[in-house]
């Protein structure tokens, strides 16, 4: 069975009502992303950072996965399907995908703020005072500008054993996730599913100029 990796992006979880800040000047849900996507804004403002993500948290309550997430699952009767998302949300796991990795974080968990490996799943409100059993703050598990991407290195593993590589809503300049595209085998299949598609053509690359859930339909006659 080929196995087919897949990176995923903002696009992916738009039409299901996520929205992404790099359609908007930087802003994310009102919010500069220096406030609450770095070290320095939790730092400087820990209550204002905890509410942006028990938001973000609350917000999942009211989407669904929509047909592109479903549609990825239904894969998994042809190929090994491994789903490399820079996304935060569960909507993956919650369409029926099997194996996902989270490159930026989930915010369906929670990390001690003095040891990364010390996480654990969180389904409600984070607050100042909520700590790790070693007592330090808890803060969100997500990866945040300036820190290191803890699973790139498996992520790339993943891509050097990849027989088709299909890119669904990433604009692909964030680096590192960028990077990753790099590391597939030379000459396999590359497909890549955006509305606004910026990337370099090559002759094993497909170019499907859609959203995320006309451009799955569209897949399906090409793979």
């Amino acid at each position: 069975m080929k196995h087919l990796v897949v990176l995923t992006g903002a696009g992916m979880s738009a039409e299901s009502g996520i929205k992404t800040f790099r359609d908007a000047d930087g802003l994310w849900e009102g919010h500069d992303v220096m406030e609450v996507a770095t070290p320095q804004g939790f730092a400087k403002n820990p209550e204002l950072v905890l509410e942006f993500y028990n938001q973000r948290r609350e917000q999942l309550h009211d989407v669904k996965p929509n047909s592109a997430h479903f549609d990825l699952v239904a894969l998994e009767n042809d190929y090994k399907v491994t789903i490399i998302t820079q996304n935060v949300d569960d909507l993956h796991e919650r369409a029926g995908s099997s194996n996902v990795i989270h490159l930026h974080g989930e915010l369906l968990k929670v990390r001690s703020t003095k040891n990364i490996s010390d996480v654990k799943p969180w389904t409600t409100d984070l607050n100042l005072g909520d700590l790790c059993d070693a007592g330090h703050q808890l803060r969100p598990h997500i990866v945040w500008f300036g820190e290191d991407v803890p699973m790139m290195e498996k992520a790339i593993e993943i891509c050097e054993t990849a027989d088709v590589l299909l890119i669904i809503g990433t604009s692909m300049q964030v680096y590192p996730a960028a990077g990753l595209m790099n590391y597939v085998p030379h000459n396999i299949s590359i497909y890549f599913i955006d509305p606004k598609p910026a990337i370099e053509n090559q002759k094993n690359l497909t170019i499907i100029s859609e959203t995320a859930t006309a451009g799955m339909k569209s897949l399906k006659t090409l793979l």
